[in-house]
This record gives structure tokens, C-alpha cells and sequence, in this order.
């Protein structure tokens, strides 16, 4: 009998075009999931019957809780090599092999801009007004020759950020807890003194950080205060670095001039969500990662996994 695996968050129903199965389909079935299991029971019942399970990120959790419902669960595939939301303990004692994948930078990277140029042009705005036989011309574009670009970390995905904001003929800064003059200048960027310094200085603030007990919450209300009533901020990082509610007040009262968001507390985001309906916010549904060849990269990746498991060598074990 064929061992079944189990796509997870397959929205798009692309997981079996963009990457080659054939090579495992004798012994093993494929079923694709396109819908979002948000309660843990729910989900557990859907993948009782599978010996495989492939999760895109860290968007399902699998805590001892899930995974002790799931006897027949042999061999997890996360996109990425790491994920902060699988419980390896529990799937070590329960003998699940946990294995990732390879993940570009560059999809984020493009996001980013892509968000920070459409607020800074009201690109969304203008685009709709022009279809619905609108106002032609309602927004005064915010330049970004000669602006600050302030970068909350500067590692793989903010120090391309920061190039590309180089190239525009921004001036860019950047800071993070263990940011060095060195490496700022590596990049060409300036170190801020201080979290506060970047805050006030930047016109442009995108967040670039890895989450952590230390940047959890990071930019909360007294954070967001020092942002000027000018200042757009981006995060295509993790959500909980920014206080929502805090930056959802900020949106609603004009204290900054926008925000551009691709992820959230909650995802996929629930029907009713403030931040479907906040003013000054650009959102998109967390696309910084979802692009055709990263995704050919996920799933071509875990085709290998299950090769690898199957000949009993593993390889791109987590954590």
C-alpha cells in the first residue's frame, strides 16, 4: 500500500505543477489541501490517513498537541530551514522525521518594494479611481530621492533592501541590537546610534528582523509616536515585532502617513479583521515568500525529502 502525503495551504493548487512528483508516485499518493484548517482538531482529523505532511512556513503550528493525533505521521517537510512552530521534541518521541527546504531572500526583498513604491505613489488608490471612472490624479506622490530609509536589521533580506534604496538615491540607516559600524558599512548604509535615533530620522521604516523574545513587540505605542506624521512603515517580516493595535491607532488617528503589511497576528487573516478596513494600509495577504521559483524550490525540495526518507538517509533534517 502506498504511503499518502498531505500538502498543506496549497491556495493557488499549484503544489503538483510547479515541481516534478513523478519520481515518488509509486509509492506514494499526493492530496493537495487548498483551504486553511484554523482549528487544531479539525486539522488532525483531515490528516489522520496520511504518513507525510508538507507545510508551507511557519503557518501551522505542530505542537505535542497535534502531532501526539497523529499516529500514523512519519515524516514532516517544512518550506525554509527554520521553523519556530513545529515542536521537535514531541515529533523526535513520537519518531517524526522533521526535514526543510531551501528559501530565496528574493521574493521578500521584491515585496518589500513593491509595498513601500505603492504607498509612496498611492498606486492602489490612483488604480482604482482610473477603472471606476474616478478623480484622474488624487494623490501627490512622496518621493524617495532624498529620503531616509530606515532598515530594522540588516542581514540577508535588509542589507538588499538597503542597496536598492542606494540605487533610488535614498539616504539609508539602519540598526539592529548587534549591528556593527563594520557591517553597516559593508552595505553602505549609516548605523543609528540608537532604536529611537532610526525611528525619528526615517521617512521610510521597514522591518527586517528575525523574531525573538528580544524583537517581539519591538515598536510599540511609545515606539510608533516617533514615527513622523510623514513616515510610511513596511513590514514583510513577522507581525509581532509591531504592535497592532497600536499601529492600527496610529492608521486610524493619521499619525503616520501609511503602513504596508504582509503579515499578521493571525493568518490568514479572519473575515472582519480591523486591518481589512484600516485606512492608510496597504496589505497583502503574507506574498513575501510566494513566488514561482521559490515555490518550485519548496516542492521540487520535498519531492527529494521524501526520496531521501525513503531510502532511509534523510537529508535537510530540522532543526
Amino acid at each position: 500500500m502506498r504511503l499518502r502525503c498531505a500538502v498543506l495551504d496549497d491556495f493557488q493548487r499549484v503544489a503538483t505543477e510547479l515541481a516534478d512528483w513523478s519520481p515518488i508516485a509509486d509509492e506514494v499518493e499526493v492530496v493537495s489541501f487548498d483551504t486553511h484548517f484554523d482549528d487544531e482538531n479539525a486539522l488532525a482529523e483531515a490528516l489522520a490517513g496520511f504518513d507525510i505532511v508538507v507545510t508551507l512556513r511557519e503557518r501551522v503550528a505542530f505542537p505535542a498537541s497535534l502531532i501526539s493525533q497523529l499516529p500514523r505521521l512519519r515524516l514532516l517537510i517544512a518550506s525554509g530551514m527554520r521553523n519556530s512552530v513545529i515542536d521537535y521534541a514531541a515529533a523526535e518521541a513520537q519518531g517524526v522525521t522533521v526535514c526543510g527546504t531551501a528559501s530565496s531572500s528574493t521574493p521578500p526583498v521584491e515585496l518589500t518594494w513593491a509595498l513601500l513604491l505603492g504607498l509612496a505613489r498611492g498606486v492602489v488608490e490612483e488604480s482604482n479611481a482610473l477603472r471606476a471612472n474616478g478623480p484622474w490624479q488624487s494623490t501627490v506622490g512622496a518621493d524617495l530621492h532624498g529620503r531616509r530609509l530606515g532598515l530594522l536589521g540588516l542581514g540577508k533580506i535588509g542589507s538588499r533592501v538597503a542597496r536598492i534604496g542606494l540605487a533610488f538615491g535614498m539616504e539609508v540607516t539602519a540598526w539592529s541590537q548587534n549591528l556593527t559600524k563594520e557591517r553597516a558599512d559593508e552595505v553602505g548604509a549609516e548605523l543609528a546610534a540608537t532604536k529611537e535615533e532610526l525611528l525619528a530620522g526615517s521617512d521610510y521604516l521597514s522591518v527586517h528582523l528575525a523574531l525573538s523574545d528580544r524583537t517581539r513587540g519591538l515598536l510599540g505605542p511609545a515606539e510608533l509616536a516617533l514615527l513622523k506624521p510623514t513616515a510610511y512603515l513596511i513590514n514583510t517580516s513577522r507581525a509581532a515585532i509591531v504592535d497592532q493595535d497600536a499601529l492600527l491607532a496610529a492608521l486610524h488617528e493619521g499619525r503616520i502617513a501609511g503602513a504596508g503589511l504582509d503579515v499578521f497576528d493571525t493568518e490568514p487573516l479572519p473575515a472582519g479583521h480591523p486591518a481589512r478596513t484600516a485606512p492608510r494600509l496597504l496589505a497583502t495577504p503574507h506574498l513575501g515568500y510566494v513566488s514561482r521559483a521559490n515555490y518550485s524550490t519548496y516542492y521540487g525540495q520535498a519531492v527529494e525529502n521524501i526520496q531521501a526518507y525513503l531510502a532511509g538517509s534523510p537529508v535537510r533534517r530540522l532543526p
